[in-house]
């Protein structure tokens, strides 16, 4: 598609990846779909460059944020949790990233979409803890994602997410129950103070919130909405709202007069 020439900008936090001994700061296309085609915003791919952002200068040129899935998980340290297993993949650049960049950006009122790890991240950030290994735990599904098998097949329904009948995610989308993909190994232990579930898998992991009180679009699920976005009507659902938020904080950011340089 091409995009409208005021079409709002979407911040998306990369991660870092050993490619060939060196490292990558990288985004996943499916993310880069999910914004250029889902919401019908411009995707801005910001390195994982920690403390170096002046976030509110930062701000000023975005319009919203989506902080995406990975192979990688929060480490432990964030919220105080058992030691990672030794074989849990790290990304301590995305970490001293995205952490910080949530909370100042609910402070700033900025739209937020968060996708699997950065649900948990949204959790971690605003004081909640995590499950590492969800598969362990008594009564829990298997949510890792299939092994051996074609990318469709990974991504494809796995469960059913029971919603909020009187929530943000059953208003956007129309209906309380929807089937979704399940691709991860943690989960929202105790989920953070200010957040509220929306979502439930059978097993009772959550797999949706809302930011309570948040001053603008403020949402997070444990599914892959941006796998083939255009394809799947929940998914287009939610990245339609996002997109519709941004587009919003866009308009009011433009009608801001410029400050001239001093």
């Amino acid at each position: 598609m091409r995009l409208d020439p005021a079409a709002p900008v979407v911040g998306v936090p990369a991660c870092v990846k050993q490619i060939d001994g060196m490292p990558f700061h990288s985004v996943g296309e499916k993310y880069i779909s999910g914004v250029l085609n889902g919401a019908e915003a411009l995707p801005m791919l910001l390195p994982a460059l920690g403390s170096a952002y002046d976030l509110a200068a930062l701000f000023a040129r975005l319009d919203g944020l989506l902080f995406t899935g990975s192979l990688s998980n929060v480490a432990a340290h964030h919220y105080d949790g058992p030691e990672d297993r030794p074989e849990s993949p790290q990304d301590p650049q995305r970490d001293e990233t995205t952490l910080p960049m949530i909370r100042a950006a609910l402070a700033a009122g900025l739209p937020i979409l968060c996708i699997c790890r950065g649900l948990q991240e949204l959790n971690v950030a605003l004081g909640g803890t995590l499950h590492q290994q969800l598969h362990r735990l008594p009564g829990k599904l298997d949510h890792r994602s299939p092994q051996n098998v074609p990318y469709d097949a990974k991504y494809a329904p796995r469960h059913a997410v029971t919603l909020d009948p009187a929530g943000a995610f059953a208003r956007i989308l129309g209906t309380s129950e929807i089937q979704v993909n399940s691709l991860h190994w943690q989960g929202i232990d105790r989920l953070a103070p200010d957040l509220v579930a929306e979502g439930h898998a059978p097993d009772g992991v959550i797999e949706a919130v809302r930011v309570a009180n948040a001053r603008g679009f403020a949402l997070g699920v444990q599914w892959h909405p941006e796998y083939r976005v255009t394809e799947n009507p929940v998914s287009m659902a939610i990245f339609r709202a996002f997109g519709a938020a941004c587009r919003a904080h866009a308009a009011e950011r433009l009608q801001q007069p410029v400050r001239a340089a001093e």
